[in-house]
């Protein structure tokens, strides 16, 4: 009993410790936050910024934690997203080639590190509740845009300034992912974990085993999910990049806007946390498609609202295209547990993140579009499309 009472405790502690890490290292997603300086002092355009932005989703995929261990990657992901910010805040004008070396490639590759470490490390705690785990951290990791992007925004105000508030943010998602690495680590051969309640299991007609990466990308049934992802995580993922210039496009005020960012991020947060609980309750493929469904509702409501110049409608949007992207981090990482196995799960989840990257260049697309028509219409014209086929492919997924 005593013996069980400390592993409880055990695992509750590294499940805070991540979330924790988790509110930091979720900072890259306030870009649509921490991007204005930039255009607004420096003069950087609008595709530059949106491609910043894709390129720090590219270096987001990276896997290093069975190779060194986990704290030694977040050491290294440390000061790597230390550096990134670091640099950024000492940026001039027109110097888009050097925003994608310090933001996207030193700070999307270190954070990108962390995340994976983080995921696969505390998930590894949890056999039993892995939807619920992947939850708890993806909030922590959505909820960063609403704390941490929003005291940015206060501080660029401030005495302060921008560029030391890079500092600021860079120092202290350094030292949290330093200090982390002294707490989260995986369980040892010493450690006796719970026995995996099978209810979602149950639901499916196949036999769980384990998926080398090789044989996970040799199977069809990847590709569809694998597509399926990249059409949902870019209506968010555009969304996310012009947040705040959307909010903007119906008549809200410069306030509003910026706390429509942050609640985007909250209802991101929530979404992540619900999806988990869905899952472990509901089952794999009753999550996939209502997560679907959710981005299609989403990206309708939004399409009207900007369609008819309407506030109200727009701030629905966002709070639901914040809770339909918040679905699709904890669904890779829910699906690829459930279909490709634990024991490769790191790094079949380090590849099944690379719909990101994808997803990123959509974002880009659609911000082009906006810029090209003069209109938020046609991109989400788009967006909606793409969510029609990924509840499509979901439907017809059913076995690995």
């Amino acid at each position: 009993m005593k013996d069980h009472q400390n592993y409880v405790k055990k695992r509750r502690t590294i499940l805070a410790a991540g979330v924790a890490t988790m509110l930091f290292a979720g900072v890259l997603y306030a870009w649509s936050i921490l991007k204005v300086p930039f255009a607004a002092e420096l003069g950087y355009d609008a595709s530059s910024l949106a491609m910043a932005f894709t390129l720090a989703m590219s270096f987001f995929c990276g896997r290093l934690t069975r190779r060194i261990g986990t704290r030694a990657v977040l050491l290294i992901s440390g000061v790597l997203s230390a550096v990134g910010f670091l640099l950024t805040g000492r940026l001039g004008a027109d110097q888009p080639l050097l925003l994608y070396l310090t933001y996207s490639l030193l700070a999307g590759l270190g954070i990108g590190m962390a995340y994976i470490a983080i995921i696969s490390t505390v998930n590894a705690w949890f056999p039993d509740r892995r939807g619920l785990s992947s939850g708890a951290l993806m909030m922590g990791f959505g909820a960063s845009t609403l704390i941490l992007g929003n005291l940015a925004d206060a501080l660029f105000a401030t005495s302060l300034g921008w560029r030391n508030t890079y500092l600021l943010v860079g120092v202290a998602i350094g030292a949290v992912l330093c200090f982390s690495s002294l707490i989260i680590r995986a369980p040892g051969n010493d450690v006796t974990l719970p026995q995996v309640k099978r209810a979602s299991a149950r639901r499916e007609d196949f036999e769980a085993r384990d998926f080398t990466p090789g044989e996970m990308v040799r199977r069809f049934t990847f590709w569809r999910a694998f597509l399926a992802l990249i059409c949902l995580t870019a209506v968010g993922s555009s969304v996310i990049s012009f947040a705040r210039d959307l909010a903007l496009s119906v008549g809200a005020q410069a306030t509003l806007a910026t706390t429509m960012v942050g609640v985007l991020a909250v209802c991101n947060g929530l979404g992540r946390i619900i999806t988990g609980a869905v899952f472990d309750a509901m089952g794999r493929r009753f999550t996939m498609i209502a997560a679907s469904a959710l981005t299609i509702v989403a990206a309708g409501v939004t399409l009207t609202a900007v369609s008819v110049g309407s506030l109200p409608l727009c701030i629905v949007g966002l709070c639901l295209t914040g809770m339909s992207y918040g679905t699709s981090p904890t669904v890779a990482s829910a699906f690829t547990s459930a279909f490709y196995g634990q024991k490769h799960f790191a790094t079949n989840l380090s590849i099944c993140n690379f719909n990101l990257m994808l997803a990123s260049f959509i974002a880009t697309a659609c911000t082009a579009l906006q810029t090209s028509s003069g209109s938020y219409t046609a991109p989400f014209v788009l967006l909606l499309s793409l969510a029609g086929v990924a509840l499509a492919l979901n439907i017809s997924i059913r076995k690995p």
